[in-house]
């Protein structure tokens, strides 16, 4: 049975306060201290790096298509799209031991078929990761998306998704589930109203799908401790079995003036009241969650 290295937990509790953030102030004489997350020596992910999309369960192909578009849209060089845009958020990576992570989408498998059924384990995603064959490329990151009528293991109870490493410590694998009929308070928010605290209002997603749209946020999270912490020896904070990294860190932070059940001040498209903060490729519009800027210490929305 593999290894699973660790686990990033993208679960957004509402009633936490955020890192780095302070959320309400209890007194005034307590001053905030940096958020660190320490680099534990080992190999980041840097340079070209492919990423593989294996959908397992029934996704639309205006679904597919808005993911993809995400992730290319995170090293874009070509048809710049207008700030902020998703790329200027993933260029915080680059501060990260120096060097860029520019991500490649890679090849597409579709399994339709539920062959494995429609709930899973660990290792079932494991073994749809595909990390512990031979011929794994060493500088690629294979994405496991589970479609809203999959339940697996821990989804909902205490993850949206994870990433981790083959036996080997080499190859690197991510999961996310779409939460739209299991989880969206938990999952999916700011787009859906939270399981727990404040009833806020919720955002409108930008691209008019919440179980994607919470599918972005999540993937973004995973994507940014994949390369800053891809073998359990990168950025982090706390033990190594339940860490804080690059964005799980700013756990519920989209931007200034966020605090615990609050997203903070985004934008918001005129015509149709979506929310988001980043441009993207294709006029695509996504949110993303801020992420720890090294040479701050804090963390740092978009907007």
């Amino acid at each position: 049975m593999s290894c699973i290295h660790h686990f990033a937990i993208a679960f957004f509790l509402l009633f936490l306060v955020q890192p780095g953030m302070g959320g309400r102030k209890l007194s005034a004489l307590v001053e905030q201290q940096p958020l660190v997350l320490k680099y534990h020596n080992g190999a980041l992910l840097k340079g070209n790096i492919t990423v593989n999309l294996i959908w397992y369960g029934q996704f639309t192909p205006i679904q597919r298509s808005i993911i993809v578009d995400f992730i290319q849209s995170l090293s874009s060089r070509r048809r710049a799209p207008p700030l902020p845009s998703a790329s200027s958020w993933w260029k915080t990576t680059e501060k990260y031991k120096t060097g860029s992570s520019n991500l490649v989408v890679g090849r597409q498998v579709l399994r339709e078929a539920y062959t494995l059924g429609k709930s899973l384990t660990s290792s079932h995603l494991v073994a749809l990761a595909g990390v512990n064959k031979i011929n794994t490329p060493l500088n690629a990151i294979n994405v496991v998306l589970t479609s809203k009528d999959v339940v697996v293991d821990g989804f909902c109870r205490s993850r949206c998704g994870t990433h981790g490493s083959s036996r080997s410590g080499k190859a690197a694998y991510v999961w996310v589930g779409n939460s739209e009929s299991q989880c969206p308070g938990q999952c999916a928010w700011p787009f859906h109203q939270p399981m727990y605290g404040p009833q806020t209002p919720p955002l409108v997603a930008p691209n008019g799908d919440v179980g994607i749209d919470g599918m972005i946020i999540n993937l973004a999270t995973l994507l940014a401790g994949t390369v800053t912490n891809p073998y359990n020896n990168g950025y982090f904070q706390g033990p190594p079995t339940a860490p804080l990294e690059a964005v799980s860190a700013c756990t519920g932070v989209f931007g200034t003036g966020s605090y615990p059940g609050n997203p903070g001040r985004v934008l918001v498209d005129k015509a149709t009241g979506a929310s988001y903060n980043a441009h993207g490729l294709n006029g695509r519009r996504f949110l993303v969650p801020a992420m720890w800027d090294p040479q701050t210490s804090a963390c740092k929305p978009l907007v």
